[in-house]
């Protein structure tokens, strides 16, 4: 009893809805809590520091544990349109904790701009694509809607500030903010989450960042279709759907290489070149994406066979390392980069309007109570 009366006032219930929608059984939580049994029966209470660590590895808020009861969230699994049952539950643990943790941003978004997003327009609920639209059709749309010129995209000097200015460009003109994490799971590139007013794509940043870059139209695809999505390696799962489901995924298969480098530029660059790979890196460096996504073009053109497709595919795969430059290892940079500078600038702003504490700042930026005044130091003009 001595414990319990030390500890916080958690609801067991909550505690077990927590770890069960995690995919934690008993005997896989009890390795990281060794008495989360008895939290859950209310025999026991955790301290805080429990509390916060429940809550980072079930990827939920600390002050969900203090709910009467379960939030009535409806299963995640049922957003995702273009997954089958079967598909959803082969996706690692880890990712699927990722995808919790998107959810939590999404609350955290309609919190901090109260209900409102801030850039006065959402590109899925403006742009309304169908599956029977030519893809050449939806890309224009998306580019035109973004407002990006190809000048403008050939004068960002890398892919790390295209993805950047991209990401931009999602939470400005389209709604859409993107997030980042290390997913530990290399054959995950990135998901999205539809809502609304809230869409938001999280991307795998141990990825290499012009996959990234492709990641992130990908994933637009899926929430023009309203459909949460996942972009992966293996997409085996598409041989599963039927209908519109599987058109759905073909097009969100298509629309980067689409929206990214458009047929009609491309083949004004191509009069006259010599195809093969010194192209492909020349042309992909023009777009910041991908020499594979150019040599994917030319494949489809008939300019190369597929063996030379392979050939370049895995030479260049093979080349990839990861490429997590932002980090250098360093923690407050891998925050900063994961959460975005202008989320980061909007939980500060609202801070300062005094709209919640220190702790709760410290929830809206996943971090430790105690690294705020660095964070602060770092990213946010020096103080709190």
């Amino acid at each position: 009893m001595a414990e319990a009366k030390e500890g916080l006032p958690v609801t067991p219930a909550v505690v077990r809805w927590a770890r069960e929608r995690a995919g934690y059984s008993v005997d896989d939580a009890v390795r990281h809590f060794k008495r989360i049994a008895a939290w859950e029966s209310g025999d026991a209470l955790p301290t805080y520091v429990q509390v916060e660590q429940m809550a980072e590895r079930f990827k939920i808020p600390v002050a969900v544990f203090f709910f009467p009861k379960p939030p009535a969230v409806p299963p995640i699994e049922q957003s995702f349109r273009t997954l089958t049952a079967a598909d959803f539950a082969a996706i690692p643990r880890t990712v699927r904790l990722f995808l919790r943790r998107g959810q939590a941003m999404q609350l955290n978004l309609a919190e901090l701009n109260d209900g409102k997003n801030p850039a006065g327009r959402v590109i899925s609920r403006d742009l309304k694509p169908s599956a029977n639209m030519s893809l050449d059709k939806i890309a224009a749309q998306v580019r035109e809607y973004l407002g990006v010129s190809i000048d403008e995209q050939a004068s960002w000097k890398s892919v790390d500030e295209a993805l950047e200015r991209w990401r931009e460009v999602f939470a400005t003109k389209a709604g859409v903010y993107v997030f980042k994490d290390a997913f530990r799971a290399p054959s995950y590139f990135g998901f999205c989450l539809y809502d609304d007013e809230f869409p938001v794509i999280y991307i795998n940043n141990s990825s290499a960042k012009s996959r990234q870059v492709f990641t992130l139209f990908h994933e637009l695809g899926h929430l023009l279709f309203h459909t949460s999505g996942i972009d992966m390696l293996d997409d085996h799962f598409i041989d599963h759907l039927a209908g519109i489901e599987q058109k759905i995924e073909i097009i969100c298969n298509g629309l980067a290489a689409r929206v990214l480098v458009p047929d009609d530029v491309l083949d004004k660059m191509l009069v006259g070149a010599t195809i093969g790979r010194p192209l492909a890196a020349q042309i992909a460096g023009y777009f910041s994406v991908s020499r594979e996504v150019i040599y994917r073009k030319f494949l489809d053109r008939g300019l190369i066979d597929p063996a030379e497709y392979d050939s370049a595919a895995k030479e260049w795969a093979a080349q990839m390392k990861r490429t997590d430059d932002e980090s250098s290892g360093n923690y407050y940079n891998s925050q900063r980069a994961y959460l975005g500078q202008r989320y980061i600038d909007l939980a500060f702003t609202r801070y300062h309007q005094r709209r919640f504490d220190r702790g709760q700042l410290a929830e809206y930026l996943n971090l430790k109570p105690k690294n705020l005044p660095t964070f602060a130091e770092k990213f946010a003009g020096g103080g709190l």
